[in-house]
């Protein structure tokens, strides 16, 4: 089931006497209470359980639909089936008309507050079908482009994404959203269900946020909804993202949670309010208006329980709220000397008066809407810097160490709209630990221009003011300004910077470990991982081309004894045919790397031609005693543990990384500074994304591996395992259905990522035929019998499972495509059994250079993106890995000094890490060098491999110029002179 359906069924359990009042509000931003007493009694229509039933769902759903709009019933059997049939793309002129009169005829005045409310689906217990024929009257307004697909398609899926939410996605999936491979353009209109509904449409706002178009928002809502997971979407579902890359879907996906959590806390404090009796009509719309947390914020601060209340309220409390609004609206008949009471205090005199009605109306024009987009919109075209200095108390309460480090930040003035995210991250530090001040500054010419257009525009009295009433709207509008509206434009401003800067930061992070987990494996290599150490030795660990340990020992040779630990290092290296020696970076990696190339260079390992490299250690301690290196390696120590992490690393990067919590690998950026759950959330979806794209073998990958598939867990990846080792190996795609937790929507993510090894796979059948038929037989009804096993539970069975070798199974084409693939397969005469074969490619090539890619897609009926998939997936040689086109390690024979650096020395090194300030290189000197930003241009980056952005990432290996040395600080700068 999707995610969507579970909250349903656990969200309809808890509606109270005051959830079931709550829809009245949600029908109209500007209804009044009496509006809503009328709309009560409806909310009672919309049955949620009975939606259940598959059967009656959609006839039912349309009656809710006409009650709740209408708000009567509405008797025009003739309307309720038009409804059914208007929910094509392309709807018939009649409908339309015939739905358009109704509303009007049943809702009245209301229809124009609908139309001009952006209409979201709501919670279950918020009657989501009062917002349903508002939403079928816009779709039918604008119909949506879409692919070229049959109309009949269309319509089945659109009909299944209104009417059937609740059906299992599976079946929507193939019935509508991608019918074999061919998913349409816009998956029903730009207009989405959502569980609270709000004065904004979040389509609009997630693609005003993101810069995606609406309609690919709109499908990501969808698609997110269905619980797709990110790699799934990116690489089968192209046609209805419009291409995006999974960083966009990421910030999308972050983007929406932010709103939907603006919606749901908004939500949360209305019915809370509700109940204290505190909601009014005003209160209400400024709430559904709210677009951030920082809004909500400022709205609902007075209202908090425990406050003393604002000036405002208190002056509310004392009466003056008429006489305010009479000074906007009726200003001749204002007498405040009327509200004067000598023995109550804040109406003791005139004055006491007068500032609790401007202390009111400062209170009105600070929460209005459109007075607060239009000084929004007056800050966006003035100079608004953010500016920080020293603290005044700094000096004496942290140490001198910890305020030079924000040298830069002591006199510091930007632009908001130029400051760089490293800088933002860098002041809110210096901030948080009391050393710097900041403050935001808006220039008093946005003061003078917001009052003189709230005195004369906005908020103009409709008839003549007096002198004195006339210093008293003056005197309010500078006062909401000072007292309110700069404050919340700080907090926006501040709130704003800091949110970019980390979702950067994590999206860097996210860069530079994708970087580094695809870093191309070394393979058919004995290797020895070196971990260094001072007292305690060096580790070592020797492992086979496979991965096995062979060997493991401490060597001490930075205590005098390096000349005797030299022999036995030779000794093992020959022993073992070994000539790659991993070397990690941490504690002793200088002189460990000074010592293995000094006897490089004497050719000590003769005949062997030993060449090292070194590796980053990040995260190999708290791996090696972590639960998964015990249930690894359970009879060595850890610390050889660590030694043997580091020289994986290298053999198989990915297999070893995943290994290790993505935040202890340590290429990022402020990184503690960001939001921890920001973080681990993107840095798992990227080890998702890596893991997937690059695809595992089924019948050899670990769990560790296996359980950051797509759309697979921990619980799953055991599953399967524990099949494998009950049942042997998996012979096609088919038999993940038989493992226990994997439903249709499981297989739907997992399945195309996963691997088959053709050749294993065919020599295990053709010895195991008889072990395999006694294993389990299935029957033409699709039923499993154990014959070892007859009087137990049966498996979960699998109509289509069988024990025959699927070639297309060792490609990246999804199952749900194989049908479009054996089509193309005819067409071009092959077969699949020259899959990844040179004859394969040259049948290809003839048939797309005679017909063209958009010519054999019309042909097979399906889209150009799942043609193009077929096509790679039916060319790419056996064995194929993504991680061939990304860097090597640096292997190197020879070790340069620090000293022996000087300007115009060129190196060759390798990228560390990169920040939005530039990027860091290891070039072999204990110390990595700078390359400024501003020296990385697009002339210099490789035109071969494709970027996702103008940036290097970790593990790329670089051409580079010294341009300064800073000896006593051990900084070097660095030009760029070409990646290699």
């Amino acid at each position: 089931m999707t995610s969507l359906p579970r909250r349903v069924k656990s969200e309809a359990k808890a509606p109270t006497s005051e959830d079931d009042e709550l829809p009245s509000f949600l029908n109209s931003s500007s209804e009044s209470e009496e509006e809503e007493e009328e709309w009560k009694p409806k909310n009672k229509t919309a049955k949620r359980p009975r939606l259940t039933k598959k059967n009656d769902a959609k006839p039912k759903k349309v009656a809710a639909l006409q009650s709740g709009v209408a708000g009567k019933k509405v008797k025009k059997i003739p309307v309720k089936e038009e409804m059914d049939v208007s929910l094509p793309i392309a709807p018939e002129e009649n409908n339309k008309v015939q739905l358009q009169k109704s509303k009007e005829e049943n809702v009245g005045a209301k229809l124009k507050t609908l139309k001009q409310k952006p209409l979201l689906p709501k919670k279950p217990e918020v009657s989501p079908f009062k917002g349903m024929n508002a939403k079928s009257l816009e779709s039918d307004e604008k119909p949506s482009t879409s692919a070229p697909v049959v109309l009949n398609q269309v319509k089945l899926e659109k009909s299944e994404e209104d009417f059937a939410f609740d059906e299992p996605p599976l079946k929507k999936m193939k019935s509508g959203t991608s019918p074999e491979g061919k998913p349409v353009k816009n998956l029903g209109g730009n207009k989405v269900k959502e569980e609270f509904e709000m004065n904004w449409d979040i389509v609009q706002v997630l693609s005003e946020r993101t810069n995606v178009e609406p309609w690919v928002c709109a499908n990501l809502i969808r698609l997110f909804q269905e619980e797709n997971t990110i790699p799934f979407i990116v690489r089968y579902r192209k046609e209805l993202i419009n291409n995006l890359e999974a960083d966009a879907l990421r910030e999308v996906q972050q983007t929406l949670e932010e709103l939907r959590t603006v919606a749901k806390k908004t939500h949360t404090t209305i019915q809370k309010l509700k109940k204290e009796g505190k909601l009014s009509g005003c209160l209400f719309t400024s709430l559904l208006n709210c677009r951030t947390l920082e809004e909500l914020d400022h709205v609902t601060t007075p209202y908090k329980t425990g406050s003393k209340g604002t000036k405002a309220q208190r002056a509310r409390q004392l009466g003056l709220e008429p006489a305010a609004l009479s000074l906007l609206q009726s200003p001749m008949e204002l007498n405040l000397f009327s509200y004067i009471r000598p023995n109550t205090k804040g109406l003791a005199n005139i004055q006491e008066v007068e500032a609790g009605v401007q202390h009111i109306l400062a209170d009105i024009f600070a929460k209005d809407k459109d007075t607060l987009d239009f000084i929004r919109r007056l800050c966006q075209q003035r100079y608004i810097c953010i500016q920080s200095a020293l603290a005044k108390v700094s000096s004496k309460n942290s140490n001198e160490k910890d305020i030079d480090k924000f040298q830069l930040y002591h006199e510091f003035s930007c632009n908001i709209k130029n400051i760089q995210h490293h800088q933002i991250l860098a002041i809110n530090r210096g901030e948080n630990l009391k050393i710097l001040t900041v403050k935001v500054n808006i220039p008093d010419g946005v003061k003078n221009e917001f009052c003189w257009w709230c005195v004369n525009e906005r908020w103009r009295p409709k008839q003549f003011l007096k002198p004195e009433l006339m210093r008293i709207l003056r005197n309010s509008v500078e006062d909401a300004y000072k007292r309110l509206i700069y404050p919340l434009l700080c907090r926006e401003f501040r709130s704003k910077l800091t949110s970019d800067a980390e979702k950067e930061s994590v999206m860097m992070f996210g860069r530079n470990l994708r970087q580094l987990l695809l870093t191309s494996p070394v393979r058919g290599r004995t290797l020895m991982g070196v971990d260094p150490g001072y007292k305690h030795g060096c580790k070592l660990a020797i492992i086979s081309p496979t991965s096995q340990i062979l060997h493991t020992d401490i060597v001490y040779l930075h205590s005098g004894q390096g000349f005797r630990e030299a022999e036995k290092i030779k000794r093992l290296l020959l022993q073992f045919s070994c000539s790659t020696v991993v070397i990690g970076n941490g504690t002793a990696c200088r002189e460990t790397e000074a010592y293995f190339a000094d006897l490089i260079m004497k050719k000590y390992f003769a005949p062997l031609d030993v060449v090292y490299c070194i590796v980053s250690e990040a995260g190999a301690s708290i791996y090696s005693v972590s639960p998964e290196a015990s249930k690894e390696m359970p009879d060595l120590d850890p610390n050889l543990r660590s030694a043997v992490s580091i020289a994986r690393r290298v053999q198989d990067p990915l297999a070893e990384l995943v290994k290790i919590e993505p935040k202890h690998i340590g290429v990022g950026m402020y990184q503690h500074d960001v939001s921890q759950t920001l973080l681990k959330a993107t840095l798992d979806s990227v080890v998702e994304e890596c893991v997937s794209f690059v695809g595992v073998d089924i019948n050899i990958c670990s769990e560790i591996l296996l359980r950051h598939i797509a759309g697979l867990n921990t619980t799953r990846a055991r599953n399967i395992i524990e099949w494998r080792e009950k049942n042997g190996p998996f012979i096609n795609r088919e038999q993940l259905k038989e493992v226990k937790g994997l439903g249709p929507k499981t297989f739907q993510q997992c399945a195309g990522f996963i691997r088959f090894n053709q050749d294993y796979i065919k020599t295990f059948c053709s010895n195991k035929k008889t072990q395999l038929g006694s294993h389990a037989l299935f029957t033409k009804a699709g039923t499993q019998v154990t014959n070892e096993k007859q009087g137990k539970k049966k498996s979960k069975p699998t109509p289509s499972a069988s024990y025959q070798p699927n070639p297309l199974d060792q490609t990246c084409i999804h199952p749900e495509s194989y049908s479009i693939a054996m089509r193309f397969l005819s067409f071009i005469g092959g077969n699949a059994n020259e899959i990844g074969k040179s004859d394969m490619q040259q049948k290809v090539n003839a048939v797309i250079q005679k017909e063209g890619l958009e010519g054999t897609a019309k042909r097979l009926n399906t889209t150009v993106h799942t043609l193009q998939l077929i096509i790679d997936g039916l060319t790419q040689p056996e064995g194929f890995d993504i991680r061939t086109d990304f860097d090597k390690p640096d292997f190197k024979r020879s070790i340069v000094c620090f000293e022996d650096l000087s300007v115009g020395t060129v190196l060759t090194g390798k990228v560390e890490n990169a920040t939005p300030f530039g990027v860091f290189v290891d070039i072999g000197v204990g110390k990595a060098g700078l390359i400024p930003v501003r020296n990385i241009t697009e002339a210099k980056l490789s035109k071969v491999k494709k970027r996702r952005s103008l940036g290097l990432g970790p593990g790329e290996r670089v051409e580079v110029k010294v341009l300064n040395v800073d000896i006593p600080r051990l900084r070097i700068t660095l030009d760029l002179i070409r990646v290699l």
